[in-house]
């Protein structure tokens, strides 16, 4: 069975009714399952937490660790961890996991990368997966990098979208 969840707030910490910091996934979960196999279901659930990434700028290299950051038109984005200050403030997903997305995404061509948020103490940022991880559920970020995240204007790849939305079909089937 696949869920699709929608949640808000992520950028003031997800707090609130309809964010992730909140009860409302489990108890909505809860509800799909029932109360008494919820445990046994989160523990063998998979969950693509769908966040975009700063990609590496050639104008503010100093920021970015060019090894480890994703590229504009290299396809969609798998972030193992995130936060700020090495993994302050993250969930870190498991090598079996990342294993396991890796086979997925390669057995359906789909065009993908790993990176991180650019330099430790270097700004950084965090996403909801450390609140689903929370649940005993198996998380990871995937979705499209962003040159000038947060700037008046920001820029993605048609190529990334794409490949961001087809690593999510090839995800749920």
């Amino acid at each position: 069975t696949s869920v699709l969840v929608l949640a808000d707030k992520e950028e003031i910490g997800s707090s609130g009714n309809t964010g992730l910091n909140t009860n409302f996934l489990y108890d909505f979960l809860c509800e799909i399952c029932s109360k008494k196999n919820a445990r046994r279901a989160l523990a063998n659930s998979w969950c693509l937490s769908a966040d975009v990434n700063a990609c590496y700028d050639p104008i503010f290299p100093e920021v970015y660790e060019k090894q480890n950051s994703s590229i504009l038109n290299h396809g969609a984005i798998i972030t193992k961890y995130t936060g700020a200050r090495g993994k302050s403030s993250t969930s870190e997903a498991s090598a079996e996991f990342m294993g396991r997305i890796r086979s997925i995404l390669n057995q359906n061509d789909v065009v993908w990368q790993i990176g991180e948020l650019g330099k430790v103490d270097q700004g950084g940022g965090g996403t909801v997966a450390q609140y689903i991880a929370k649940l005993n559920i198996d998380v990871v970020d995937l979705g499209v990098p962003v040159l000038s995240m947060h700037a008046p204007y920001e820029v993605v790849s048609k190529l990334d979208v794409y490949s961001t939305y087809e690593a999510c079909l090839a995800f749920v089937k």
